[in-house]
């Protein structure tokens, strides 16, 4: 195979999408092991969230910081860089023997998190053309999220049958073959190992991040990816196993069936959204809204229904909610539209945060609301107890859906005041 074979478009993309594959993996592996890990480390609903609250707080601390770094080095040295320090990480959270070694664990795992995603869609912004990019931005969220799918029922497996250090070993082992390929195949630019940007200096990181934040464009973009993706974050990463298991009586299969159906959600909705965004750029914030909105409707009659709900109706809740994880993409083109390339790396991380932060509050709010609401130090939570927590969302969407219609406005008036018809030019053309 030649060199340019090797690292066309398609072939840098594959290997980037493998690594954030990988995030996606490490980040959602605690998600069937909530139960397992109060057992194993003798901790309590607030402590367990604890893991992942630390963990979402790293990566959304580090988006801003990580974006600046991508845009002066570039996105082949940041993964390289992000990859080590998932493998690492992983591999201490198998052998952690500890509550304070585990949460250490957590920490790196959400940094070398942090490092994958923006550089993975820097490297379809820099080798695709401006007319592909939404949809390579869809798969590349819809196909990480397989990550999930293979950290759902196989993890369940393993962990029953292997034992937890030696799961975690073999999948922290991924990350030294993901490595090498990396090394080989990816480029920063066509022809290019390695782009370097502007020095950054205090000056430089203002201005960016001033620049990129003052456009009603990016705040939108934020806020399109606060609101949209903390429900299916948070059942996928910690809460949704507990809660089909001891909130709605499911069985331990039962669960992973339905949390496979979530991602399932997230792969078939993702591409036909990109073609909607694409076929029309100016009502994206519409489409969102209507999304959202669908995902509080369901959730309202899930949280309302008389004792357990039927089958039917929890498999509508994760399709509706694993939709919520491609509209947050929309955030991403919002950002890509609004922004010079020179920044685009500072634009993404500080939408990027939007979703995790939101994720990040909901996570901690659920554990303490759990604890709150169960008698004692037991973990044996209720039916009701899960109905108070899940409801904190509604607090979130409040605020979500406010800040999105605000900024909408703002933004529609802004690119009609620079184009009386910005409207009519941006229909049927990508944004």
């Amino acid at each position: 195979m030649s060199a340019t074979t090797r690292r066309g478009p398609v072939a840098v993309w594959l290997t980037g999408l493998s690594l954030y594959f990988l995030a996606v993996f490490h980040r959602s592996s605690l998600a069937v092991a909530g139960l397992a890990a109060t057992e194993r480390f003798g901790i309590s609903a607030a402590q367990l969230s604890t893991f992942v609250m630390l963990q979402l707080v790293v990566y959304a601390g580090m988006q801003i910081p990580v974006g600046l770094l991508l845009d002066r080095f570039g996105p082949r040295r940041i993964l390289t860089i992000g990859v080590v320090v998932l493998t690492l990480a992983q591999a201490a959270f198998a052998l952690a023997d500890t509550f304070a070694v585990v949460l250490v664990a957590r920490v790196f795992v959400g940094l070398g998190d942090a490092m994958t995603f923006v550089c993975v869609l820097r490297l379809v912004t820099t080798w695709f053309p401006s007319r592909r990019i939404p949809l390579v931005t869809q798969l590349t969220g819809v196909l990480g999220q397989l990550g999930a799918l293979v950290a759902a029922v196989p993890m369940t497996w393993a962990l029953r049958e292997l034992g937890w250090t030696p799961t975690y070993l073999a999948a922290a082992s991924l990350g030294l073959v993901l490595m090498v390929v990396l090394l080989v195949v990816v480029h920063d630019e066509p022809g290019s190992p390695h782009v370097l940007g502007a020095p950054l200096s205090w000056t430089t990181v203002r201005s960016s991040l001033a620049a990129s934040w003052r456009h009603p464009g990016t705040r939108l973009g934020f806020w399109v990816h606060f609101t949209t993706q903390f429900s299916a974050t948070t059942l996928g990463l910690l809460w949704g196993y507990p809660f089909f298991v001891r909130g709605e009586g499911r069985t331990s299969a039962q669960a992973g069936a339905l949390l496979t159906i979530l991602v399932l959600a997230v792969m078939v909705a993702g591409p036909v959204l990109a073609w909607a965004i694409t076929r029309d750029p100016w009502h994206r914030s519409t489409i969102v809204l209507g999304i959202v909105c669908s995902i509080v409707a369901v959730w309202t009659v899930v949280l309302v229904w008389p004792g357990a709900a039927p089958s039917w109706l929890l498999v509508l809740l994760v399709v509706g909610v694993g939709v919520g994880g491609p509209a947050s993409m929309v955030g991403f083109d919002l950002g890509r539209s609004f922004n010079p390339p020179d920044r685009l790396g500072a634009a993404t991380g500080i939408i990027n945060q939007g979703g995790f932060v939101a994720s990040l509050l909901l996570v901690v709010a659920i554990g303490l609301v759990l604890d709150w609401r169960t008698p004692g130090a037991s973990t044996d939570y209720a039916p009701g107890a899960f109905r108070w927590a899940m409801s904190v969302q509604y607090v979130l969407w409040a605020v979500g859906l406010t800040q999105i219609w605000r900024y909408r406005r703002r933004t529609r008036g802004q690119l009609l005041a620079e184009d009386p018809d910005a409207r009519e030019h941006w229909r049927g053309r990508l944004a």
